[in-house]
C-alpha cells in the first residue's frame, strides 16, 4: 500500500472512527503481521491467530498515537513484535525447547519435512536472531527498519543475522 494511501486511510480512522478504513488497513497488513508471527510462534496457528488479534486490536485503540514518522507497517510490526515478547514474558516457566516441541506436535500432520526442518532449525536460534531472521528474508525488510520494530541499533541487527547464519548454517549442516 501507497504511504499517502495508508496515511488516508488512517485520517478517516482518526478523525471520522471509520471502522471501514480500519478494515482496509487490516486486510492490506494482515498477512504479513500474520507471517511474521507464524515465524516468530515456530508455526503455531492458534498463538499467531490470537497474537495476530490482539496487534490489530491495539493498533485500532491506539491508531491516535501514530505519529506517522515510520512507515504503518513499522509501527504494526512493533506491536505485534511486543505482543509475542510479552507473551513469551507470560510463559517464562517454559523453556523454549518445550514451547517448540509444543508446535512441532500440533501440527506435525499439517506440515511438510522441509518446513518441519526450517521451523526446527529456527527454533534452536535466540528470539533475537530468529525475530531478525524473519523480518530480514521472510518479511523482506530493510536493516534500518527491523532496527526501528526491534528498537536497537542497525549494527545490532546485522550482528543477530550474522550469528543466525552462521547458527542455522550449522543446524543445517549437522541432520543433513
Amino acid at each position: 500500500m501507497k504511504r499517502l494511501d495508508e496515511l488516508a486511510l488512517i485520517t478517516r480512522c482518526v478523525l471520522a472512527d471509520d471502522r471501514r478504513a480500519f478494515g482496509q488497513l487490516v486486510e492490506a497488513y494482515q498477512p504479513q503481521v500474520r507471517r511474521m508471527l507464524m515465524n516468530l510462534t515456530l508455526g503455531d496457528a492458534m498463538l499467531c491467530d490470537d497474537l495476530a488479534q490482539e496487534t490489530f486490536l491495539k493498533a485500532y485503540v491506539n491508531l491516535r498515537s501514530f505519529k506517522g514518522v515510520s512507515r504503518f507497517s513499522t509501527w504494526l510490526y512493533r506491536i505485534a513484535y511486543n505482543e509475542f515478547y510479552a507473551y513469551r514474558r507470560q510463559r517464562q516457566d517454559a523453556s523454549l525447547d518445550d514451547y517448540a516441541h509444543e508446535a512441532a506436535s500440533r501440527d506435525a500432520d499439517d506440515d511438510v519435512e522441509t518446513a518441519l526442518t526450517v521451523q526446527q532449525a529456527l527454533s534452536r536460534l535466540s528470539d533475537a536472531e530468529r525475530t531478525a531472521v524473519t523480518l530480514f528474508y521472510l518479511e523482506e525488510q530493510p536493516i534500518k527498519r527491523i532496527a526501528t520494530i526491534m528498537q536497537i541499533p542497525e549494527g545490532t541487527v546485522k550482528s543477530h543475522l550474522h550469528r543466525a547464519k552462521r547458527h542455522l548454517s550449522k543446524i543445517i549442516d549437522s541432520s543433513s
